[in-house]
């Protein structure tokens, strides 16, 4: 598989002034296998190292922090003669042992010529329960799951990606069958690495559902194993609330849906593990859009989203006909998969999620992008659905220099909005806007 962010990490590479590099990301997202990938094409040697019940390499780091130390304990535990300029150093599950954590300062201030990757599925949630951190001693990149241009390119589909990748509208909207076909399988399959490795070898969507439930299972046991006893429950019961949260036609998180009389400040804990663990999203409301967005920004009023599509659609007990078949039955949840879809494009693409509503909830917009001088309003169609009263409001009020309506209809630019398809909108903002 061909994952964007191998080129991110060849940059940290070359570039004289790298720090250690932290990946984040959730459980299953291919962390491990994109840091043994880089070490395989780009180093003679890669040296990994998993904390993970690993008590000699805890006993080791529980010493001196001198760096020729744990450069020849590395090299003893994992059999590679570690030569700084040709060897990957890698930290799996890092949160394990804090003081391996904390090592990465050191090896920045004292030896900088060593190359070293550290990762951790949880180490989201260890950071914000105080663990030792090297603040501005490391550098950062996110792993998400499979954007839709990367499953285009898992399942073979090189030269239509390369046609979103070079912007050919008259080609693309020539496709447009194929590139929704896709799409909508997108929505089913989702991007975890292993559930599209699944789909790619057994063409069999009922597998696909197998694997995404022991996905969600797993997460489920993460649950029990790491947050705090007192919070489970209500972790569990975020958790589950998403799929009915953003079934409603205002996808507001509502904590009364929660239970009765629920109030913020008792699922505060809950939503915070959920978020350090990388597995939710949330949209926050702006109540101006005018730069900078995040001046704006409501804490209190959010829309919750999980990770992955398809994980959603798993978790909604959605089937595989409802979806492909496009039946009006569902095209009320369709709404929520596309928003969800938008949603992890963005953040993918590394922009905040932001929307706009009124005090009153009326005349939302979906998604506020932040440009270099004006704010971009973005609004989301399930289908060909080509109403955009709420934009077409907005526009006329705050006169933005551009706004865009994204559906599955074709790529049209009319006199106050582009009308972009949504299997395309990643790839055409990207030379749009800067993302931060």
């Amino acid at each position: 598989m061909e994952r964007f962010a191998l080129s991110r990490m060849k940059e940290w590479k070359e570039n004289e002034n790298r720090k250690p590099l932290i990946i984040r990301g959730a459980r299953q997202v291919g962390k491990t296998w994109i840091m043994k990938t880089f070490g395989q094409q780009y180093f003679e040697k890669t040296a990994y190292v998993n904390f993970d019940n690993n008590a000699r390499m805890k006993q080791v780091f529980e010493g001196d922090l001198d760096i020729e130390r744990l450069v020849l304990s590395i090299s003893a535990e994992t059999g590679v003669s570690i030569e700084a300029e040709n060897t990957l150093i890698i930290f799996d599950e890092v949160q394990e042992v804090p003081k391996a954590l904390t090592s990465l300062k050191y090896f920045y201030e004292n030896a900088p010529q060593y190359f070293i990757i550290a990762a951790g599925s949880l180490l989201g949630v260890a950071l914000h329960q105080g663990t030792s951190f090297p603040v501005g001693k490391v550098d950062f990149l996110k792993l998400c799951p499979m954007s839709f241009s990367e499953f285009l390119l898992a399942v073979g589909e090189n030269g239509l990606y390369e046609t979103l990748k070079a912007q050919d509208y008259e080609l693309i909207n020539a496709y447009a069958g194929k590139y929704v076909d896709l799409l909508k399988k997108y929505y089913y399959v989702g991007g975890m690495p292993e559930v599209v490795q699944t789909y790619i070898d057994s063409d069999d969507l009922y597998e696909v559902r197998e694997i995404q439930n022991n996905l969600l299972t797993y997460y489920e046991e993460d649950f029990s194993k790491h947050a705090p006893k007192e919070v489970v429950p209500r972790i569990m019961m975020v958790w589950n609330s998403i799929p009915s949260q953003l079934a409603k036609e205002n996808r507001k998180f509502m904590y009364g849906a929660l239970r009765e009389g629920a109030r913020a400040k008792d699922f505060e804990l809950a939503i915070q593990w959920l978020e350090d663990a990388g597995l939710i999203l949330r949209s926050y409301r702006v109540s101006k859009p005018d730069i900078p967005l995040i001046a704006y920004m409501e804490m209190n009023s959010f829309k919750m989203f999980m990770f992955d599509v398809g994980l959603l659609t798993a978790k909604a007990g959605l089937s595989a006909r409802l979806l492909l078949d496009g039946s009006r039955i569902f095209e009320e949840f369709k709404g929520a998969l596309t928003e969800q879809y938008v949603a992890q494009e963005l953040h993918a693409a590394g922009y905040p999620l932001y929307y706009f509503a009124t005090e009153r909830s009326t005349g939302e917009i979906d998604f506020m992008l932040q440009g270099d001088l004006d704010c971009i309003p973005i609004e989301v169609k399930a289908e060909q659905n080509l109403r955009a009263k709420s934009l077409k409001a907005f526009c006329d009020k705050y006169q933005p220099d551009m706004a865009v309506r994204s559906s599955m209809a074709n790529y049209k630019k009319e006199d106050w909005l582009i009308n972009v398809p949504l299997y395309m909108l990643a790839e055409y903002l990207k030379n749009m806007v800067h993302a931060n």
